[in-house]
């Protein structure tokens, strides 16, 4: 019979992890020498080396890597039995683990905090933020249970429901010729410099795919890390961005020096939706996030 013990996978997963093994004890809240004994019967039970231990050098063996592949799957099985049980007693209630697009979340949780914690006052969410390609491998490995991104996404082993479509708008220099408009026709923008994200986030695409039908050239030499830093880039009057509608309401539509304008219609959008892994344990709570998130963004 198997006798392999969780919270040994789990030390082997967070040495893996770490590649350190003081910091997979602090991360297991253990001792160095508690953890470093118990791998080591770990591999005198398997009768295989699962690390290479030097001095100030930790790494897995070809062997060591293939079962840490296969302990992440276990422990995730785990956690989602622990998760259904308690789901069963109270499925809105408990820890609900979130990420968001750093496009989405900073704009997005001020509408809805207040009405999450009003109608479902026995939900911890764990928020995160992170890039789409972050959130479908956090989701697959089981470390978070939802995300919240823009649409379409690869959906192999996932759930998706879109929750709201958000208009893109353009933001100027305040002194910008097309500043005195009350909208702004995609051709108007033929001939302007256009600022935007770095790689790897979708929004970066987006725009791009917006701005190609129209003749618009990029900045060359300028990358921006967050939508904020593009909003101050704007200002100065280095050119112009494209934002989602949220990402202009509120504190954010008054940021000086910057006019914010939408498209005449028909405008582009975005779609903003939520994935989920078909196998979750906490569909009632990710039903009831969904629900809040679609009837509070627009």
């Amino acid at each position: 019979m198997v006798d392999i013990k969780l919270k040994d996978l789990r030390y082997l997963v967070a040495v893996a992890d770490c590649r350190h093994f003081g910091r997979a004890a602090e991360h297991c809240f253990v001792s160095q020498p508690t953890l470093s004994a118990q791998l080591k019967k770990l591999e005198e039970y398997l009768g295989v080396q699962l690390i290479e231990r030097q001095p100030n050098n930790v790494t897995l063996t070809e062997p060591g890597e293939q079962i840490v592949t296969r302990a992440r799957r276990i422990l995730e099985a785990s956690e989602e039995v622990v998760t259904l049980a308690r789901s069963h007693r109270d499925p809105l209630a408990g820890r609900l683990r979130v990420a968001l697009l750093p496009t989405i979340g900073p704009y997005l949780l001020p509408r809805i905090s207040q009405p999450l914690r009003k109608s479902l006052p026995r939900l911890e969410l764990r928020l995160y933020e992170y890039q789409t390609m972050q959130i479908l491998e956090k989701l697959q490995l089981g470390e978070i249970d939802v995300g919240i991104l823009a649409l379409p996404v690869d959906l192999e082993g996932l759930e998706v429901r879109e929750l709201f479509t958000e208009a893109f708008v353009v933001a100027m220099p305040d002194h910008h010729r097309l500043a005195k408009r009350d909208s702004v026709r995609s051709d108007d923008l033929k001939g302007e410099t256009l600022l935007l994200l770095e790689d790897g986030h979708c929004l970066r695409d987006q725009a791009l795919e917006v701005c190609s039908r129209i003749g618009v050239q990029e900045k060359q030499d300028f990358r921006a890390t967050s939508l904020e830093t593009l909003r101050q880039m704007v200002a100065t009057g280095a050119g112009l961005t494209l934002l989602p509608d949220l990402a202009s309401r509120g504190a954010y539509g008054n940021a000086k020096g910057v006019a914010i304008r939408p498209f005449a219609k028909p405008a582009p959008v975005r779609h903003v939706g939520a994935i989920w892994r078909k196998t979750s344990a906490r569909l009632p709570a990710i039903d009831a996030v969904c629900e809040l998130i679609a009837a509070h963004a627009k």
